[in-house]
């Protein structure tokens, strides 16, 4: 199957800001996704205790954002996605709650011009697995390594897919599909799984820890894994 063209993905996030503006239930569809929005934020929390810079990409409607300005009401903020609808509320969401400057960039992350600007942490949330071939995948984790500061991290929550594809069916197929079905019926998992099939390539959580080594990241480590959806960090610094 021919995969969506980021303009297309565009799109279809213009028409959905209202349903990523809400904390709780945003993400109906992406499992325990509070769970992770609150490990990732207070995790950058405790690592960070003079946290700076932060860029978020994919932001979307600004939840991580959100989450991680109400814990720490100072940060900078640069938030970047491609569609300027959730950027917009992104921004509007974010700005009340930091004392700090929010700016925005709207695009692809991996063509987008961020400067010279080094931040101490990276949101990858949701994002990723937009991402298409082995040299895409390189060539965007080396980017985002390069826009950290020296002790700057990635803090990543993504759809990933099984290694063993016979893992991969009773994971994804089987249990993720009942979740999905459970949440309203039968054809709203397949139209769940049918637009996952045309947008995204996600792979292995054990590819991107890996990868994230290749890239050059000195410490990674496991947050939290459910089924298909994983949360987990990359640290430029040995310590």
């Amino acid at each position: 199957m021919e995969k969506s063209t980021i303009q297309q993905i565009e799109a279809r996030f213009d028409k959905d800001v209202e349903r990523f503006s809400k904390l709780e239930t945003g993400q109906q569809t992406t499992l325990d996704a509070s769970l992770n929005l609150e490990l990732i934020t207070e995790g950058i929390v405790r690592c960070y205790p003079k946290l700076g810079r932060v860029l978020d990409i994919g932001c979307g409607a600004g939840n991580f954002a959100v989450k991680l300005a109400q814990k720490r009401p100072d940060i900078q903020v640069t938030l970047s996605d491609l569609s300027l609808p959730m950027l917009n509320r992104a921004k509007e969401r974010v700005s009340p709650l930091t004392s700090g400057a929010v700016q925005t960039i709207k695009g692809d992350f991996r063509t987008a011009d961020f400067g010279q600007q080094k931040y101490d942490v990276i949101i990858a949330t949701a994002v990723l697995h937009h991402l298409r071939d082995d040299k895409d995948w390189e060539a965007a984790f080396s980017k985002l390594y390069n826009l950290l500061s020296d002790q700057g991290s990635i803090w990543i929550f993504d759809l990933v897919h099984q290694a063993d594809q016979g893992l991969q069916a009773y994971f994804y197929e089987d249990l993720y599909g009942s979740y999905l079905t459970s949440l309203k019926d039968a054809d709203y998992r397949d139209h769940v799984f049918a637009y996952i099939e045309k947008e995204d390539t996600p792979r292995s959580l054990i590819y991107q820890l890996n990868l994230l080594e290749k890239t050059g990241f000195k410490r990674v480590d496991v947050l939290h894994k459910n089924l298909c959806f994983a949360s987990f960090v990359g640290f430029k610094s040995v310590k």
